[in-house]
């Protein structure tokens, strides 16, 4: 078996040779049929009998590492995938910089590993939980395949946590395993770790923003920890990244489709103000006012995921070679930061100011800045969309202190440009900001199923492309 090729003879596909780790395998062979109850219990509902064209990784090169079948969800071949092994690789910053990357965990950092290992695969199952309800409203079988297709491979990523947990943590890892099927997002008293994880996805168009705005979250996040000193992670996450660009392809194209069809409705109809959001309504589309509100929700609620602006935390992880930056190797500084200082936005005599505090600890900060640059590259996108069709409106991401529940802005209201607000002035102000119940009863209106093949729901334009090159009347799911 090379480097690249995937390993289906049994029943964990795997570049791993679990086949020469048998108290792996067989761990991994125990913990299976609860993953299967979960996935049956808590995923897609009323479409695991449905034959999905969905891609399948048989390789880590790459050039060429899926192939598109038909597969019904239960069916699919999760596995264990972690990207080759660089020769000579070094721990590339923190404490033990320039000293050979480990393969095996070190003790002094066991606890600390464990815990983001275990955040970040608390993370995968709780997405497929919030969306599992989604497929019943799908805008079409394109839609529904892309839904599908995110929704199994978060179940992979779950794997890919669990194959750490089990392969390096012992019996602990093996009881974070079994914990990790027995959290339910949204639970009262079982919920997931994260806040973010614990909200309702309720259309389709929160689907989008989560897979652009969160997924995008989990981008950066595994682009710290595919830098880490401890190998195994940084391969299962280099590999991981490969399939999370589809999720914020998914969620870019979905907003731009949205976009896209509002604007043509409007067009045609001789709409010209974007703010005239009853007559845009009637058209059958969702008003670009309300678009904004749902980028304004979702931008938040995962700024919410960096953690605190100064954290101990994150600078112990850094410090010790276990979490890095967001693409560490291309940084040019000393990768050890101790003596630096980083501008971090904080609180000071009731106004918002920009402080230089200690790199290290600023490091959330520097993260979710990266972040938000990140995130303006496919709003900017949008904006093309909309200034195509003359129409005088821009999507704009809300200020780091809007709507915040967790860092520096918790305890205080501030509006979407960052000037802070009294109590009453944000709930007077709130629905201009945020989803009303008047947006969500209208979007879910509109939330009507289209099942029949190469057709759209109103609200929403057909891709550019389809998926493998497929045509527009192409059978992405066959309902059973």
């Amino acid at each position: 078996m090379t480097f690249a090729a995937v390993d289906y003879d049994g029943l964990i596909p795997n570049n791993v040779a679990l086949g020469q780790d048998l108290r792996v395998k067989h761990a991994l062979e125990k913990w299976h049929p609860g993953y299967i109850d979960w996935w049956n219990d808590m995923g897609p509902e009323g479409f695991q009998e449905s034959l999905v064209y969905l891609r399948t990784a048989i390789s880590v090169d790459p050039k060429g590492w899926a192939k598109f079948d038909y597969v019904r969800m239960p069916e699919y071949r999760w596995g264990v995938l972690l990207a080759p092994a660089q020769e000579g690789r070094t721990i590339p910053f923190g404490r033990h910089k320039g000293e050979p990357a480990w393969q095996e965990v070190p003790g002094e950092y066991r606890a600390l590993l464990r815990r983001l290992i275990v955040i970040q695969g608390d993370t995968e199952p709780a997405s497929v939980e919030q969306q599992r309800h989604l497929g019943k409203t799908a805008p079409s079988l394109y839609d529904l395949r892309n839904l599908f297709q995110v929704n199994v491979e978060e179940g992979r990523h779950l794997w890919a946590m669990v194959y750490l947990l089990q392969k390096y943590f012992g019996a602990d890892g093996r009881e974070e395993a079994e914990a990790l099927l027995q959290r339910r997002s949204g639970d009262a008293d079982t919920p997931r770790m994260l806040g973010a994880f614990n909200e309702k996805t309720p259309d389709w168009l929160s689907f989008f923003m989560f897979t652009y705005f969160t997924d995008r979250d989990g981008k950066m996040q595994l682009e710290a920890l595919a830098q880490s000193g401890f190998d195994p992670l940084s391969r299962t996450c280099r590999f991981m990244l490969t399939e999370e660009a589809h999720h914020m392809f998914v969620g870019e194209t979905g907003v731009t489709r949205v976009i896209q069809k509002t604007c043509e409705a409007m067009k045609a109809a001789g709409i010209t103000d974007p703010y005239d959001i009853a007559a845009v309504r009637k058209l059958g589309v969702i008003d670009l006012p309300t678009v904004q509100k749902k980028a304004n929700l979702h931008f938040s609620l995962t700024l919410d995921l960096f953690g605190n602006e100064i954290s101990t935390n994150a600078a112990n992880a850094f410090h010790s070679g276990i979490k890095g930056r967001f693409r560490e190797d291309r940084l040019k500084d000393d990768h050890q930061l101790e003596n630096d200082t980083y501008p971090v936005l904080r609180l000071v005599d009731g106004k918002i100011v920009k402080v230089d505090a200690p790199a290290l600890s600023a490091l959330n900060m520097r993260l979710r800045d990266d972040y938000v640059v990140d995130c303006n590259v496919g709003v900017a996108r949008w904006n093309k969309v909309i200034e195509s069709f003359g129409i005088p409106f821009q999507i704009k991401l809300p200020s780091v202190a809007f709507h915040r529940h967790i860092g520096e802005f918790a305890k205080i209201h501030a509006d979407v440009d960052g000037n802070l607000m009294t109590d009453a002035e944000w709930e007077k102000k709130r629905g201009d900001f945020l989803p009303s119940d008047g947006d969500k009863v209208f979007i879910e209106g509109l939330m009507q199923p289209e099942m029949e093949i190469g057709k759209f729901a109103s609200w929403i334009a057909p891709p550019k492309v389809g998926i493998d090159n497929k045509p527009g009347d192409f059978e992405y799911v066959k309902i059973a």
